[in-house]
């Protein structure tokens, strides 16, 4: 893609992830006078208009997919409806996909074989600029435009580029994993309740705890292994916690939902 000082970024959907990505981009990636969306429901466009301070249009509207960057952020079984309006893109045009389970072969076949796209897989907590995306390199996008997507989904948390094959795995672990994550916190806060905490104090107390623990990890580089065994002391409390999670078979519970997600994922994109 030719350098654009300001690209101009339009959205195909308004819903949550698309606002949420836009009010990261215009933070520091583009202007919000760079910024459009195109949505069928009033009410989606009404919220990402007022969150970022942009014009929005119905579905079908050209100001959308006349952007430099075009980010497809529809539900899945949207897409072809997307694609019987809009077939091909222009050759100066990125189309960057934020839709789960489309390859980017399927995305081709859809929108032209010439169309340069990008894919990405976000996950909910890029709702809080505190997301994890990982972007699809290979295909016909060059190295210059995976770049410049991993800059924009660096605007709402962290970014990792992987091989197309190993997308399905980052589903069953990233995009996926926030579900896991929060079931964790409930459990951990009813712990709590059952030995007579309140459930506010509880449940503050778990969402913290998980949060500095993964801040520990991100930040010092140690293996979780290494940071688990620094709080267990010999005969002590955490030791005799973590023997009751070994006892329930919490971590072998943790990779089945992985390999469940993955292998879920796989199917959905096949179908």
């Amino acid at each position: 893609m030719a350098h654009v000082e300001t690209p101009t970024v339009g959205f195909i959907g308004a819903g949550r992830m698309a606002t949420a990505l836009a009010s990261g981009l215009v933070k520091s990636f583009t202007d919000a006078s760079s910024v459009t969306a195109s949505d069928p429901s009033a009410a989606a466009r009404e919220q990402f208009s007022q969150a970022i301070g942009c014009p929005t249009c119905e579905a079908g509207g050209t100001s959308a997919v006349d952007a430099d960057i075009v980010v497809l952020a529809v539900k899945p079984q949207y897409v072809d409806a997307v694609a019987s309006q809009v077939t091909e893109f222009k050759p100066h045009q990125l189309l960057v996909s934020v839709v789960a389970g489309f390859r980017v072969q399927q995305l081709h076949a859809l929108f032209g074989e010439t169309t340069r796209i990008v894919r990405v897989m976000p996950n909910t907590p890029a709702l809080i600029g505190s997301g994890m995306s990982a972007v699809v390199t290979g295909g016909d996008a060059d190295q210059a435009d995976v770049e410049l997507v991993k800059t924009m989904m660096a605007t709402v948390g962290e970014v990792v580029a992987v091989p197309e094959s190993q997308i399905d795995a980052v589903t069953g672990v990233s995009g996926s994993g926030p579900a896991y994550v929060y079931q964790f916190i409930e459990a951990l806060s009813d712990g709590g309740v059952r030995v007579g905490l309140p459930r506010d104090v509880a449940t503050r107390l778990a969402a913290q705890t998980v949060l500095g623990a993964a801040s520990m990890v991100l930040e010092t580089g140690q293996h979780p292994g290494m940071l688990k065994d620094a709080v267990a002391s010999p005969g002590g409390t955490t030791i005799a916690g973590i023997h009751q999670l070994e006892r329930g078979g919490m971590r072998a519970a943790v990779m089945n939902a992985v390999i469940a997600a993955t292998e879920r994922s796989v199917q959905l994109g096949e179908s």
